[in-house]
C-alpha cells in the first residue's frame, strides 16, 4: 500500500485584465496567454475608462495595463485609480497592475511606480518573460525589463532635480524658443509667473541661463 502524499491541489490560475486601446494587440495577447497554464483572461479594456469599469466587475488579480490609450484618461491615470480609489468596495484588496508598454522614457517610467503600478514591461520581451511577471504581478513581486531596470538604477545613481509639471511644461516652451510673453500665452498665465516659475527652475537645476536650462534639461532627459 502506498503511503506517498497524493497529487498536488490544482493553483488557482491568475485572473487577468487586459487593458490596450488596439483591438488586434488585445486578441493576440489573448491568444498567445491562453497558450500557458494559471493565467486566466477575464475581461479587456480599450480605454483607463473602461479598465475601471471591467475591474469592479470582473475583480482580476493583475491588471495588463498600457501606457497610451488613445484620447481618454491615460494608463497611468487608469492605475492610480485601481490602486487608490477601492476599485472593489468594501475594502478588498486592489488588483496588482503591470505596465505593457512599448515606452520608456524616464517620465513615463517615473510616472508609472508613483502611480503604483507592480512591474514595468516593454512590448519586446519574449513570452515566457511576460508569463513570469504576470505570476510575479499577481504575487506582489516586482519584474521590470532589462532597459526599464538600467533607467531606474541611473535615475537613482544621478537623482533628476524634482520639477513640479507647472515647471516641466515652462521648460517644453523655453525648448522651443518661446519667450515669456508666449510662454505666459501658451500656457494661459501671467508673464509675472513665467518669470516666478523660471527663478524656480534655474535654482533647481543650477544655472543662471535660458540656453543653459534647456541644456540641461535636454541631458537629463526633463523634457519628456
Amino acid at each position: 500500500m502506498s503511503t506517498g502524499a497524493g497529487p498536488p491541489e490544482p493553483t488557482t490560475p491568475v485572473r487577468l485584465l487586459l487593458c490596450d486601446d488596439h483591438a488586434v494587440v488585445r486578441a493576440g495577447l489573448r491568444a498567445l496567454l491562453s497558450s500557458t497554464d494559471g493565467i486566466e483572461v477575464v475581461g479587456e479594456a480599450g480605454s483607463g475608462e473602461e479598465a475601471l469599469a471591467v475591474a469592479a466587475r470582473v475583480r482580476p488579480d493583475v491588471v495588463l495595463m498600457d501606457l497610451q490609450l488613445g484620447d481618454g484618461m491615460d494608463g497611468v491615470t487608469a492605475t492610480r485609480h485601481l490602486l487608490t480609489d477601492d476599485a472593489y468596495g468594501s475594502g478588498a484588496a486592489a488588483p496588482r497592475v503591470l505596465v505593457l508598454t512599448m515606452f520608456d522614457t524616464d517620465a513615463d517610467i517615473t510616472r508609472a511606480i508613483e502611480a503604483g503600478a507592480t512591474g514595468y514591461l516593454l512590448k519586446a520581451e519574449q513570452p515566457e518573460e511576460l508569463f513570469a511577471a504576470i505570476r510575479d504581478a499577481a504575487s506582489g513581486r516586482t519584474t521590470l525589463s532589462a532597459p526599464v531596470a538600467d533607467r531606474v538604477l541611473a535615475q537613482l545613481r544621478s537623482p533628476r532635480p524634482a520639477l513640479s509639471e507647472r515647471e516641466r511644461e515652462i521648460l517644453r516652451q523655453l525648448a522651443r524658443g518661446l519667450g515669456n510673453r508666449d510662454i505666459a500665452r501658451a500656457l494661459f498665465i501671467s508673464e509675472a509667473t513665467v518669470k516666478t516659475h523660471l527663478g524656480r527652475i534655474y535654482g533647481k537645476l543650477g544655472v543662471d541661463t535660458r540656453s543653459g536650462a534647456v541644456a540641461l534639461a535636454k541631458e537629463q532627459r526633463l523634457l519628456s
